[in-house]
């Protein structure tokens, strides 16, 4: 199911349900970011929606000719604010729409606020929305998969080599928001950049390629802006002239727009994998992920602990790793890795977490084997091209979701481990 798709959806039926004329969209905090990765500001104009203003915001003119459109948790303080604006309402009338339940009293006193009658319509989008449960209808009923984290903690330890998964681990990325403002030398209009796959093509085509197909449709996609873009001493010598180049403007200005933007932020990738030493610290989490062997590992994890330019959090990750790889080895060197850490100035906080994730994801807590003596047997390197820099970087590791989505196709998956409530057995589906 795809979820912002169907935000998407409730939010237009909110708009369409008030009927044409100028509106206004009354958010909260929360809503408004739920809004704003959904839709752009030039698609919710389309919709006349002209104006947008958080519901705990003082300053608000009276606008009578709009309608309002509310969006909200059904918070104590929401309401508050809500009967607050409809004892002095500013605007016509208001539609009122809770993100969930909101009680009989909160309905009731929303009423008795309501003295001069501008609430058309009140609903609770979760409770009138009941198909949002209800999709893929097919013969065979869905199956729902309950996991637990805790039987695979090596997964999110790993670093990544997609384009999502790299601006997420080492940028962040907030409501479809990059925050670039400590990137040395940045633009001020590239200070926040928008990430959003419903609107940026190049990023829907890319966001699970490695880093090194990207550093090549980057490349492409700057020659081809070099072609399209409009020579600076182009010939505007007839009207026609004039209407091509206004016509085709907007399009040069969106590519000249998307290149900018996905070289900052590859650029700055590739800034983060060099000053982090990200190649070589992946080569080694594959190898602790995926390879038996001890020796290698407790070097390397060693080697890597004491170059002064390892992060804190990479230095961390590694010890974590290998203890959840050799935790009952014989000749396991975790107490004198430990060591290492505090040497190397790691806060007590970020040292016990080494504890706390063999806790968590240990041999004595996880449901199945998380590293089958096979694996050795199974690597195969593979390699980048197209980006300097990005030429050998071990992805051999798959998710033990991986295997048991496989299992649960093949309706081998194990009674013990993932025990069914069913009309019928997960051999039959």
């Amino acid at each position: 199911m795809n979820v912002t798709l169907a935000v998407k959806q409730y939010i237009s039926k909110m708009i369409e349900s008030s009927g044409p004329g100028m509106k206004v969209l009354l958010m909260d905090k929360e809503t408004t970011s739920i809004v704003s990765v959904v839709y752009t500001q030039s698609e919710i104009l389309q919709k006349e929606v002209y104006l947008f203003e958080r519901i705990d915001s003082q300053n608000r003119d009276n606008m009578k000719h709009l309608k309002a459109i509310c969006f909200l948790r059904p918070t104590k303080e929401n309401v508050e604010h809500l009967i607050q604006e409809l004892r002095r309402p500013k605007y016509s009338v208001y539609f009122i729409y809770f993100s969930n339940v909101i009680s009989k009293s909160e309905i009731k006193a929303l009423a008795e606020a309501d003295e001069q009658e501008v609430v058309a319509e009140v609903q609770q989008i979760i409770t009138k929305e009941y198909e949002l449960f209800d999709f893929r209808k097919t013969e065979v009923p869905p199956l729902l998969l309950i996991l637990d984290r805790s039987d695979d903690a090596i997964t999110p330890l790993l670093n990544q080599w997609t384009y999502q998964a790299m601006v997420h681990e080492l940028l962040g990325l907030n409501n479809n928001r990059i925050d670039l403002s400590r990137v040395p030398g940045i633009s001020k209009d590239l200070r926040e950049v928008v990430l959003s796959a419903e609107n940026d093509e190049f990023y829907a085509n890319n966001l699970y390629l490695n880093f090194g197909e990207i550093g090549t449709n980057i490349k492409n996609l700057m020659e081809d802006f070099q072609k399209k873009k409009p020579k600076d001493k182009q010939k505007l010598e007839s009207i026609s002239d004039m209407k091509a180049f206004v016509d085709n403007y907007p399009q040069f200005k969106k590519m000249s727009g998307t290149v900018s933007k996905h070289v900052t932020v590859v650029g700055e990738l590739s800034r983060l994998v060099s000053e982090r030493q990200l190649m070589e610290v992946s080569e080694v989490e594959q190898e602790l992920a995926c390879q038996n062997d001890h020796s290698s590992a407790q070097q390397n994890v060693r080697r890597l602990l004491q170059n002064p330019r390892l992060s804190e959090t990479d230095a961390v990750r590694l010890v974590m790793l290998y203890a959840l790889r050799y935790e009952k080895h014989s000749s396991s060197i975790l107490p004198s890795l430990m060591e290492e850490l505090s040497r190397k100035g790691v806060s007590e906080r970020h040292r016990k977490m080494v504890q706390s994730v063999v806790e968590y994801g240990g041999k004595r807590v996880r449901g199945s084997e998380l590293i089958a003596p096979t694996d050795a047997v199974a690597i195969t390197k593979q390699f980048f091209k197209g980006l300097k820099g990005v030429e050998n970087v071990y992805t051999q590791h798959q998710p033990l979701l991986h295997d048991t989505l496989d299992q649960l196709i093949k309706g081998r998956l194990k009674d013990s481990q993932f025990p069914y409530l069913g009309p019928s057995s997960l051999r039959d589906r």
